[in-house]
């Protein structure tokens, strides 16, 4: 490879393109002199006017504490605090009419059912949809909401209780109790935890190992486990004890998950929405996960 040198300034044209070169010759290339279009010049140009004009009259640096604050005086938390206060303002009749009704009576009033589910579908979103997905379909561990299947009740007072108070959270106004780690304590052998495992399957008509000891298997569910799901596996809501006897498993049906779930216990949280969201909200939040699907009428 050849250094690069510099012909002083003396300029050259291009015999192929016709350009006069800049002077400069690396490898025996020789660099073309080709301005750059006035447009694109003018733009630039522009660009950077402008940027000056908005670092003077908008917040744009950062400072040790601080921030510049703009010779305009505008600031984004500003502009959304006027926001949400006129957003508050369009809506303040018809939260005004949910605050004074009852859950019941909303749900019978087609113009306040239809602002109360569009706006719990906006809290739904802004806080529940992190762990109940965006539709509500739920996941591992996280309840399904459009089913039939309630852990605590899915009529519209259960699900408000749900919301507001919470599970296994801060307020001792909400639900309370867990699954038993009935191996890490000692409770159940591995045996016994795996003939357990294979019982509660056989409740809803899953298929189990060939030669597995069902009748062991039942004497542990009944001695241990009936208190909580009940003697044929239909659970609890008031305890919040699963149904085992239908084809619907939060943490999953697999034999190794139900050992894993006897072993270490279940206890999922639900947090306690009272304080966090007005009440307007979490009846808005109430009727629109009544209304996903499965809702129980009272």
């Amino acid at each position: 490879m050849t250094e690069g040198t510099h012909e002083g300034h003396r300029q050259q044209v291009d015999a192929i393109s016709g350009v006069a070169t800049t002077g400069h010759s690396w490898d025996d290339i020789q660099e073309l002199n080709n301005p750059l279009p006035r447009w694109w010049l003018w733009t630039f140009y522009a660009c950077i006017v402008w940027a000056i004009a908005y670092c003077i009259a908008y917040p744009a640096w950062p400072l040790v504490s601080s921030y510049t604050r703009g010779a305009l005086g505008w600031q984004s938390r500003d502009a959304v605090v006027a926001d949400l206060d006129a957003l508050k303002q369009h809506r303040s009749g018809m939260t005004a009419k949910l605050s004074g009704s009852s859950l019941e009576e909303i749900r019978q009033s087609p113009e306040m059912f239809a602002f109360a589910r569009a706006q719990g579908k906006a809290a739904f979103g802004d806080n529940c949809a992190p762990c109940h997905g965006a539709g509500g379909a739920g996941a591992k561990g996280y309840p399904n909401l459009n089913d039939d299947d309630w852990l605590w009740g899915g009529s519209l007072p259960q699900i408000e209780q749900t919301i507001r108070h919470g599970a296994r959270s801060i307020s001792d106004q909400g639900h309370s109790g867990s699954m038993p780690a009935f191996g890490r304590d000692g409770m159940l052998k591995r045996e016994e935890i795996s003939q357990a495992a294979d019982y509660v399957r056989s409740l809803s008509g899953l298929p189990t190992d060939k030669g597995t000891d069902l009748a062991a298997g039942a004497k542990v569910y009944a001695d241990n486990c009936a208190a909580c799901h009940g003697d044929k596996g239909q659970g609890s809501q008031e305890l919040g004890a699963p149904n085992l006897s239908d084809k619907i498993w939060l943490f999953g049906s697999e034999k190794a998950t139900i050992v894993e779930g006897l072993t270490n216990g279940r206890g999922g949280v639900m947090p306690t929405w009272h304080g966090r969201l007005d009440d307007t909200t979490i009846k808005a939040l109430t009727l629109y996960v009544h209304s996903l699907g499965g809702a129980q009428i009272p």
